[in-house]
């Protein structure tokens, strides 16, 4: 499952071979196996929101997970079941995951900032048995209108609240020993629903053996992970793939223990404080928190940071802000690709001496990669099409949800589409162009939003950037640019020209924007992308 201990990509690459277990199950691998040898080894370092560090070790979730399995049990959760888990980084997160895969049953992760009506959806959608909340949460479940026949049981952090039970009480009277479910790679563990950048989000259905297909995936870009004083952390939060599967449950099977720090809005400075205090080793930090802290300053001569590896992941990076980190962090940050459906099938890694500006990296070991056609036939080098996966691949997904018809929609052949428009150079490397729906049309060009974007960013009134094409009648489409300016700058007709004339003398006279508009901030999803459908609606 894990790298080979090579140190150029192409002999790691012909080395590696898949050696997943016959029987394998995440808790075992994450929690059990670790506590039975070190049971106090920390697993988790909670940092509180007034910094009060309290950590966690692995004794004490085997032993929590295993009260948990047996009270969930006992109110007649069992595999297959779905236990929706919506509560922000924390014990309670991961000991609730634990729990749900002891039983053979499905956790469902939610993001503790979404809106009733998201979570309408997707406790509706997935039929959700069970669902481990906090008072927060609970307030909002209690707003949701549409009957939800199937869940039946509520639990909360905060104590017993009306109908829902108390998460002491519960624990207190569970045995402190369970025998966790004889599972194989293939029994649905985990079902995460996409980010619904495009139309209403889909659960994405995974088996166990989604993690260790992800481990070559975070060695890679982490530089062999482990190493001794390896610390992670990732603001992302864990009800996602970036945070949960690109660093939680990786750096757990690792023995790495992970920062947990609850918060509702990306604050630069308190996360180069976080990353100083705590001495963080490894993080992983989506492009759109990368450019906000990239636009707080330069922490050099401000915070004493230790970081070893920094990977990125979710957007592609741009030059700019990847010859900031070399400035900033003294580090390459590593770029990192995948969907929800398949995650992190191409990486950089500087160490191995695959990082090139403007490219994702290559392939990861065991990954099978490629631009194809519509017709599902291989691009040749340099020619554009779109990003696929082949199958079978035990990082992809089992199915969608309940959805037959958009599981077989997703695949061309053996080839799981990704609906990313990329390029692949005669060295391997693959270049993001952006969504396929994301791509611009203009007087015949076919323009990428992202290097427009990242021309924006190196102007020094710029702070966030997002581009689209907005219909027009002579050239199919324009480019329209929504800018998110720095303090300190104010939007103006002048600024407008001043930026339109700086994309316009770095890219070329067919990518500049013909329109610019002001926000005060973009529509992004949970996950930190931009909702570029959102912003075509703007007009």
């Amino acid at each position: 499952m894990e790298l080979p201990a090579f140190t150029d990509y192409h002999s790691l690459r012909d080395a590696f071979r898949w050696r997943i277990p016959s029987r394998y199950n995440i808790a075992v691998d994450v929690c059990d196996r670790w506590a039975a040898v070190e049971p106090d080894r920390p697993a988790v370092i909670e940092v509180s929101s007034d910094w009060r560090v309290t950590p966690v070790s692995f004794g004490w979730f085997r032993e929590h997970s295993n009260r948990l399995a047996h009270a969930l049990k006992a109110r007649g959760v069992g595999r297959g079941d779905r236990v929706a888990i919506l509560l922000p980084q924390g014990r309670a997160v991961l000991a609730a995951h634990l729990a749900a895969y002891k039983l053979g049953a499905i956790a469902v992760p939610l993001a503790a900032l979404f809106g009733v009506d998201a979570l309408a959806y997707r406790l509706g959608d997935s039929g959700a048995k069970t669902v481990v909340t906090n008072a927060a949460g609970l307030a909002k479940i209690r707003q949701i209108a549409e009957p939800l026949p199937e869940l039946s049981l509520l639990i909360s952090t905060d104590g017993r609240d009306g109908d829902a039970e108390g998460w002491d009480a519960l624990l207190a009277a569970g045995s402190p020993d369970f025998t966790p479910a004889d599972t194989v790679p293939d029994d649905p563990a985990l079902m995460i629903y996409t980010s619904g950048t495009t139309g209403n989000p889909k659960g994405a259905l995974h088996g166990h053996r989604v993690l260790p297909g992800h481990l070559p995936g975070v060695q890679m870009p982490h530089e062999s992970m482990p190493r001794p004083g390896d610390l992670a952390w990732t603001p992302a939060d864990w009800a996602w793939a970036g945070g949960l599967l690109n660093m939680l449950l990786p750096a757990l099977h690792f023995g790495v223990a992970v920062v947990a720090r609850p918060v509702t809005r990306f604050e630069p400075d308190e996360a180069y404080r976080l990353m100083q205090d705590l001495g963080i080793r490894n993080a992983f930090v989506p492009p759109t928190a990368l450019r906000m802290l990239r636009g707080a300053g330069s922490p050099r001569g401000r915070y004493d940071l230790k970081l070893r590896t920094v990977a990125a992941a979710g957007e592609a990076l741009g030059a700019e802000t990847l010859e900031w980190g070399r400035e900033a962090f003294g580090l390459t940050i590593n770029e990192a690709y995948g969907q929800t459906e398949c995650n992190l099938v191409l990486a950089s890694s500087a160490a191995l001496g695959v990082s090139r500006p403007g490219s994702i990296g290559k392939a990861v070991p065991g990954h099978e990669v490629a631009i194809i056609r519509p017709d599902g036939t291989v691009c040749e080098p340099r020619e554009e099409g779109q990003i696929a996966v082949r199958r079978p691949d035990p990082v992809m997904f089992l199915e969608y949800w309940r959805n037959p018809a958009a599981t077989a929609a997703k695949f061309i052949g053996d080839w799981m589409t990704t609906g990313d428009e990329g390029v692949q150079d005669d060295d391997g490397y693959v270049r993001f162009i952006g969504r396929d729906d994301d791509v611009i049309t203009s007087s015949g060009y076919r323009i990428g939003p992202g290097e427009i974007e990242d021309c924006l960013l190196k102007h020094p009134a710029v702070a966030l950037a997002a581009v689209v094409g907005r219909p027009d009648p002579l050239r199919t489409e324009i480019v329209k640019a929504f800018v998110v300016l720095k303090a300190g700058y104010q939007g103006s007709p002048a600024l407008v020209s001043e930026l339109q004339g700086f994309v316009r003398a770095r890219l070329s006279a067919h990518e500049y924007p013909r329109e610019i508009a002001f926000l005060d901030e973009l529509p992004m999803t949970t996950t930190g992308k931009i909702i570029r459908r959102l912003l075509r609606t703007e007009g």
